[in-house]
């Protein structure tokens, strides 16, 4: 495996000089953050940003994310150009050495949580989820912690409206079109393509959730069979859904599993979490046995910590603070380095 760590481009208050002095750090997670979704994403730019992960003698053979436009996910009559513009992103990533692209395929919203900060016993704090504090929440007058500005209230009425008619067996087809379409700039660059599970796993506001667990993982592999057709592995995501067994699973599609966010929840109750420390002793994910499964399956691919705790005074980026996730990332240095020498 190669560990990585998510970067935000030079507007990041971590630098890159931080993450390099991390152990193991072979590169980092970033994307083109400046260019319209739907946009091809220009040679120039990408290379840029690739002399800047050079110069601080990190890879950048991650991209997280290229967008899925709404368009695409709906199935409108602008796909066409709009797929056609990704797939040569794909070809203008793959000449800087990029080698797989976490992308997602979720409605609007990529990730939801109630909480931002919240508050442990021991000071820290971390995102967390209240199904009954969301439930609350009005769709068509959203304000939501960490999306308050991703969308227009305008933009997200009509977006709500128009997923209205979009059922989950129509919402899975345009993926499988989308993905089709973009298999033969895959098979020209070599990149795979990892799609993250929905988080939490479960519709929102009426937006449907496709990608939850195992059904819907067979369901992708047989409908686009294409090895460059794979997944983000993130814990967090798919253990927020109390039906799917991560060890289980990170062993069976270890050889189609390119990326894996490895994070650790606490379950409040049968749908709200908290998001913890990443050891397996404090939370209610196996993280050990999670990594030993990806181990036994053959998982050759990148792995980052995900989402941290804000620890030591620090108020960082709600979930990608430095310091939790400099110690995520020697946790699980170790777990890796201990199964792969006894496997």
């Amino acid at each position: 495996m190669k560990m990585t760590f998510r970067w935000y481009g030079e507007k990041d208050s971590i630098s890159l000089e931080y993450i390099k002095q991390i152990p193991n750090m072979s590169g980092v997670v970033t994307a083109i953050y400046d260019t319209p979704v739907g946009e091809v994403w220009e040679l120039d730019k990408i290379k840029k940003l690739k002399a800047l992960c050079d110069q601080a003698g990190l890879e950048m053979e991650v991209i997280e994310s290229v967008p899925v436009h709404e368009d695409i996910k709906l199935g409108k009559s602008t796909r066409d150009k709009l797929i056609a513009n990704y797939a040569q992103t794909i070809r203008n990533l793959g000449k800087f050495g990029v080698k797989c692209i976490c992308y997602n395929f979720m409605p609007v919203f990529d990730w939801l949580r109630t909480d931002l900060k919240k508050k442990a016993k021991d000071g820290s704090n971390s995102l967390s989820y209240c199904h009954k504090t969301l439930l609350k929440l009005d769709p068509k007058n959203l304000r939501l912690p960490g999306w308050d500005e991703s969308y227009s209230l305008e933009e997200l009425n009509s977006l709500l409206e128009e997923y209205a008619h979009i059922t989950h067996e129509k919402l899975f087809e345009n993926l499988v079109y989308f993905l089709k379409r973009i298999m033969p700039a895959c098979d020209e660059t070599g990149i795979n393509m990892a799609i993250h599970p929905d988080d939490p796993p479960w519709d929102m506001f009426g937006f449907p959730r496709i990608i939850t667990g195992k059904d819907s993982y067979n369901r992708m592999i047989n409908a686009v069979p294409n090895l460059h057709n794979g997944f983000t592995f993130c814990t967090g995501s798919l253990g927020a859904g109390r039906d799917n067994d991560l060890k289980e699973m990170a062993k069976a599609y270890a050889n189609r599993i390119y990326f894996a966010h490895i994070r650790q929840l606490k379950y409040d109750n049968e749908t709200d979490f908290t998001e913890a420390g990443h050891l397996t002793s404090t939370g209610d994910l196996d993280i050990f046995g999670i990594v030993k499964a990806l181990v036994q399956g053959g998982f050759t691919g990148y792995v980052r910590p995900d989402h941290g705790r804000n620890i030591w005074d620090e108020d960082g980026k709600p979930g990608y603070g430095l310091y939790d996730r400099a110690l995520g990332a020697c946790y699980l240095n170790g777990l890796f380095e201990a199964v792969e020498k006894l496997n």
